[in-house]
């Protein structure tokens, strides 16, 4: 791995399991809530294949996962992955209030804690569903950064707080705050182009499709965006089927061979940025997402 990076690679997996099912599709059909079993059954064939290609990862894990799969996660936790926050059931944040909303937080800090010894300095909204409240509370419970938003493809930004929105007066951007957001892109997604919901999402995608798709994505970042990070998101439910595994298996081998790639997991690239991007110093120098157009006019 090299000290300083032409790019870096930060594979994260939505370690959903039922609770997706439960959760966001709001299903009581065991049949559907068996489609959530087959993550934990695919975690052991990604942990090996990150583990004979020396790849740290990101898991961001519902606190009910936590607490159906103890063992796999502290496999996981153990095999040095960063353990990320991805809710309590996977439930929208958008049908709680905010004391509802930060409750579930809490409960899912709890569960990782109790489970893997693990505080988590990341979230990821499930569904990628954030509130008004979302970014004040994370700052509350002291994450260091978000990883649901989609304002930038390569390189993370600085969120901020209270922006104000109508349709029929100007947009007000809010306060710009220290939460990273280190972006997610439904593009580098497999749930969206593999995995089939009844009357909701046809799936089913080609992997060749979907490897074309990826691959180019990485080769803009490693030739346009300098020391950015590609952050691909995975569910091992999904990636973990034989067929979409080995395109997987493929892509990380091309891009292994590319010089100057970094994989590590996505705290740790955050991290960095943020020491080498303080957030007084980024504001003027980002003026369009800072919301400072605005403020010039």
């Amino acid at each position: 791995m090299p000290d300083t990076a032409r790019l870096t690679c930060s594979l994260t997996f939505d370690f959903d399991a039922l609770s997706l099912w439960l959760g966001t599709f709001r299903s009581s059909n065991p049949a559907m809530l068996s489609r959530g079993e087959f993550g934990a059954v695919a975690i052991p064939r990604i942990l090996d294949l990150l583990a004979a290609r020396d790849i740290r990862a990101t898991f961001f894990i519902p606190g009910h996962t936590a607490y159906a799969y103890p063992e796999t996660v502290r496999r996981i936790a153990a095999a040095g992955h960063e353990i990320g926050h991805h809710g309590w059931v996977h439930e929208s944040p958008a049908d709680f209030d905010r004391d509802g909303e930060r409750a579930n937080l809490e409960r899912g800090l709890e569960a990782l804690d109790a489970v893997a010894g693990s505080r988590p300095i990341g979230y990821r909204s499930p569904a990628a569903e954030l509130t008004t409240s979302t970014t004040s509370l994370l700052r509350e419970l002291e994450f260091v950064y978000d990883s649901s938003c989609l304002a930038t493809d390569f390189y993370p930004y600085y969120l901020r707080l209270d922006d104000r929105w109508s349709t029929t007066e100007p947009y007000v951007f809010g306060a710009t705050c220290e939460l990273v957001e280190a972006s997610f892109s439904w593009s580098l997604s497999d749930f969206s182009r593999f995995e089939f919901v009844w009357g909701q999402n046809p799936g089913f995608s080609a992997p060749s499709q979907v490897e074309e798709i990826w691959k180019g994505e990485f080769d803009y970042a490693y030739r346009d965006c300098p020391d950015g990070v590609y952050n691909l998101t995975l569910h091992p439910q999904v990636i973990g089927r034989g067929h979409r595994l080995l395109m997987f298996e493929r892509l990380l081998d091309d891009f292994r061979e590319q010089p100057g790639v970094r994989f590590e997991p996505l705290g740790e690239y955050v991290t960095r940025w943020k020491a080498e991007h303080p957030v007084e110093e980024w504001v003027k120098a980002t003026p369009t997402l800072a919301g400072g157009e605005w403020h010039e006019r």
